[in-house]
């Protein structure tokens, strides 16, 4: 191994930049040119083929069996003119990746290329070796692919990539998109019959998104020669560099060449597929850096988000490098988040989270505001599970990432203005008098965005215009979170209807004051989810028990609030899931968490016994050798025996544990019901001896000699680019 490494070093340091070369010209001129979206449809399709496909992105209308062979041979005319001989439903199955089986344009018994609309609408890829959490049996193979036109149609390579969802043969579905539609779809509903007690004229809200999404870029040579990077995608043993992150240089600092050069490339290939790619930056931690596009419908932005990182991965390979996308590859120093921004807009143009100048905008803005935060509170712990993965859980109150805490942060003067709105319940209002005035609504500044700091310790945070949902990992697919925010908002927004229509029609209340007297009541009822200060401290921690906030740091236990009374009514009541799909998906994610652990111990386990005892053992006998030639000598040898004896201890220590660890291993697959496994892995595996294991083998790191050494160090993958 400790070859190996050095050969990786020699390599990298004898790299040159693989220089990528902008076309002349606008990014205007190249933008989306591999993706079949409006403008190709508008230019390729008939009028009246246009118009239905345009509504079935829109409105969701289902499309007849004649405008999918229009679209078809539309599709099939515009992918062969780029060169493009096979076509691939592109799906999202729950294993966090995405899924693709290529068929061929070309039909061999006609001698020529043809794309039936039934292959553009529906394909059987084989769905039994998927994750479905008891849904089908393994000889149960059957399973369907569906065409979403509302995310454009892409070209990878050579093939003619089709979003779709995947569901099994009873109809269940077995990926993110499907319940991601169907929780957009509830959200635009509950949204604007809502905004209809402010503007007839809305006839529709979309939920938009807009993610930030960070990751670390190593050296492949160094990547190759870490096998805990290639099995686990993070670095299981690894001293700590003695400069790390803590000079705060690196942080929007100057992109290397090397670095720069793949970025360029990414956001070409990107902006060619059509997604907004607008941001970059060096992040906080050596080697991580983020990039962020334009705002999107929530749909087409998870897909683009998932696509980003299969063009990521292959850009990086072109230039000798390999991106982590595993929220906490190297120990001690920030992980990577997924920032998930995301606001509701109307089609009539009006964000429903901007503050307006006008005091009636603004009470229909606090609507939306306050029952966000109504539904984060009833929901907290379903949007705690949303976000729990193995990975993860590296982050959440680690100090660089937001708590396990689910909190939200407003900031100050929208936190003054709930306030007043909940004290001046007795407010009199006679009439002709300015109800927005004697509430204080009409003093809601339209710049708010610029009026409150921004709180990186709180996991939800409102930032002007938008909610930032800052816990998401890194590795994670977006589409599981936005589903749960979509659906929990959505049901707040339906009851909070149902009420204020009560009030009115029932109780005869004036409209204005039936809707502020139902906010009154919401934020009395959700303001322990409200809190603006350090979400790291300890203080919060304990103030959040005070206020009956939960605190769960493990995915093991997390993922139980999946399948709560409570979760399982909101998911139903908005038809998202039945019962089967939410009992699936909690089996799936508990196996994840499961596998993801069994994994680490493995390699861990391998890593100890195989290279690193090995490696100590035999510079211990070294030692043993030279503190004799110094007895010999006549020469004190006394260091050298100190430092035989400390590798003696972390080498005893390294085997015991790690056996120790084994057999724990084998106890915890010997366990058949899930949960009870997760929790053996997460308490028993993990928690008993993951740490004890790695402080011992970075303790050797030090003592041996770096020439022995057998791991790629920290120093080497984050500064040798």
């Amino acid at each position: 191994m400790a070859h190996l490494r050095f050969k990786a070093l020699d390599m990298v340091q004898s790299r040159k930049n693989v220089e990528f070369h902008l076309p002349e010209g606008k990014i205007s001129d190249f933008f989306g040119e591999l993706a079949f979206g409006s403008d190709q449809m508008r230019a390729s399709l008939s009028s009246d083929v246009f118009k239905k496909v345009d509504k079935a992105i829109k409105r969701g209308k289902k499309i007849d069996a004649e405008t999918a062979e229009a679209v078809a041979a539309a599709v099939k005319t515009w992918a062969m003119s780029k060169g493009v001989t096979h076509y691939t439903h592109w799906f999202q199955p729950l294993t966090g990746a995405t899924a693709e089986k290529h068929d061929s344009f070309f039909d061999p018994s006609k001698g020529l290329e043809q794309f039936k609309g039934s292959a553009l609408v529906q394909q059987e890829p084989d769905a039994s070796s998927f994750p479905n959490g008891g849904i089908r049996s393994t000889f149960e193979a059957r399973g369907y692919t569906a065409w979403d036109p509302s995310s454009p149609i892409f070209i990878i390579d050579t093939t003619l990539c089709i979003p779709t969802i995947f569901v099994a043969y009873t109809g269940e579905a077995l990926d993110y998109k499907a319940p991601l539609l169907k929780s957009m779809d509830a959200v635009d509903k509950a949204a604007t019959k809502v905004c209809k007690l402010f503007d007839r004229n809305v006839t529709q809200v979309t939920a938009s998104l807009g993610w930030e999404q960070e990751y670390f870029v190593v050296d492949k040579a160094l990547y190759a020669a870490r096998p805990d990077l290639v099995m686990a995608g993070r670095t299981v043993f690894g001293h700590n560099p003695a400069r790390g992150q803590q000079l705060d240089d690196h942080y929007f600092g100057t992109i290397t060449p090397r670095v720069f050069e793949f970025m360029k490339e990414f956001e070409y290939e990107c902006q060619r597929l059509g997604i907004p790619v607008m941001t970059r930056h060096n992040e906080v931690a050596p080697a991580q850096f983020e990039c962020a596009p334009m705002y999107e419908e929530v749909n087409k932005g998870t897909d683009h988000n998932q696509l980003l990182k299969d063009v990521m991965d292959k850009v990086a390979l072109k230039h000798d490098l390999k991106v982590l996308f595993h929220e906490k590859p190297f120990a001690g120093l920030n992980g990577s988040g997924k920032h998930n921004n995301w606001s509701l807009l109307t089609d009539t143009g009006v964000n429903l989270f901007q503050p307006s100048s006008s005091a009636r905008e603004n009470l229909q803005f606090l609507v939306y505001l306050v029952c966000t935060l109504k539904a984060v509170h009833e929901h907290a712990d379903l949007l705690r599970a949303s976000i729990a993965s193995a990975g993860n859980d590296h982050r959440l109150g680690a100090n660089e990432a937001p708590p396990a805490i689910i909190s939200a942060f407003i900031g100050e003067q929208l936190t003054s203005v709930l306030d007043e709105l909940e004290k001046n319940r007795d407010v009199q209002v006679d009439k002709g008098d300015n109800v927005y005035m004697k509430l204080g609504i009409d003093k809601i500044p339209e710049i708010i965005l610029d009026n409150t700091d921004r709180n990186r310790t709180s996991p939800f945070a409102f930032t002007g215009n938008k909610f930032e949902f800052r816990a998401v990992g890194s590795d994670a697919n977006v589409a599981n979170p936005m589903t749960v925010l979509n659906t929990i908002v959505a049901e707040r927004l339906n009851q909070f209807y149902a009420k204020v229509t009560g009030r009115i029609d029932k109780e005869g209340v004036d409209k204005k004051l039936a809707i502020i007297g139902e906010l009154r009541e919401y934020i009395l009822q959700s303001k322990a989810i409200r809190f603006e200060g350090d979400g790291y401290s300890q203080e919060w921690a304990d103030e959040a028990e005070k206020r009956g906030l939960s605190n769960v740091k493990d995915t093991a236990r997390a993922l139980d609030f999946y399948v709560s009374d409570a979760a399982k009514a909101v998911f139903k009541n908005n038809k998202i899931m039945t019962d089967i799909e939410i009992d699936a998906r909690h089996e799936i994610m508990l196996e994840n968490y499961i596998m993801k652990l069994q994994i680490e111990s493995r390699v861990m386990g391998d890593l100890a016994l195989n290279h690193i005892l090995p490696t100590a053992i035999a510079y211990q006998n070294k030692l043993i050798k030279n503190a004799q030639g110094l007895k010999e000598l006549g020469i004190d040898n006394t260091e050298v025996v100190e430092t035989i004896k400390q590798i003696s201890e972390y080498a005893s220590s390294v085997k015991a544990n790690t056996l120790a660890m084994i057999e724990a291993r084998k106890k915890a697959n010997d366990i058949e019901e899930s949960r009870e496994r997760a929790i053996a892995y997460c308490d028993n595996v993990k928690g008993e001896f993951f740490d004890k294991i790695r402080y011992a083998v970075d303790k050797l790191e030090l003592f041996v000699d770096d020439e022995d050494w057998p791991l790629v160090k920290y120093r080497e993958m984050l500064f040798i680019r």
